[in-house]
């Protein structure tokens, strides 16, 4: 799916994909990640989820990557607070209350324009891009975070083929090859959610050269 594509579905409504109500998995897992109260979180490609609003309710500074402009005006709109408008470089950015929401391209989003930040969590970026885009995802997600950083994401399988998306399919094993050079993987369990669906709970740690030199000796 292409950036026209998504653009057409926010304008057009068609987003089946976001939830009324944080997501169950948030609920249940985000305390075990032991991330500080006020810690930085990162939301790639969030839409306008409500996950965000769940986080911030916690103390955390969220900030939010999203491509589609409908989707963040829809989603400041839709909240409490003073909107504070202002660009960074390919961005425009909105700030309310303590939540960031960066309208653009989450592959611009560069090494050097990110704070730093204490986790992350995907709930629907991952299996929103084609097997093609995912590598470069999984490498750009790494590439942002310090080792020893903590995230939460969340995968999703179905029966529809694996070029069927979004959602798209991704097993235990794509999520194994992409993300395990550089993360630690703990999955935390599997539940169906639909008719063939089903979603996977994931912890992720990004690895350090400690990791590296463990790997080596063993």
């Amino acid at each position: 799916m292409n950036h026209q594509e998504w653009l057409s579905r926010w304008q057009e409504g068609r987003i089946g994909f976001h939830k009324q109500e944080p997501h169950e998995a948030l609920e249940a897992h985000w305390r075990a990640l032991s991330v500080p109260a006020n810690g930085r979180v990162l939301v790639p490609l969030c839409g306008k989820s409500l996950d965000m609003r769940w986080l911030a309710e916690r103390g955390h500074e969220v900030l939010g990557i999203e491509l589609v402009r409908e989707a963040a005006e829809q989603f400041v709109a839709e909240g409490r607070g003073e909107v504070t408008r202002f660009r960074q470089d390919d961005f425009v950015c909105y700030r309310q209350g303590n939540i960031e929401l960066w309208q653009g391209d989450f592959f611009h989003f560069s090494a050097d324009e990110t704070f730093s930040f204490s986790a992350f969590y995907d709930r629907a970026a991952l299996i929103a891009l084609p097997a093609a885009t995912r590598q470069r995802y999984a490498f750009h997600l790494a590439q942002m975070m310090a080792p020893g950083t903590s995230g939460l994401l969340v995968s999703l399988t179905h029966g529809r083929g694996a070029d069927v998306g979004p959602p798209f399919s991704v097993d235990d094993a794509e999520i194994e090859r992409l993300f395990g050079p550089n993360f630690t993987l703990a999955r935390l369990g599997t539940q169906h959610v639909d008719d063939g669906i089903c979603e996977t709970v994931w912890t992720m740690v990004r690895k350090g050269p400690e990791d590296d030199e463990a790997l080596a000796v063993r």
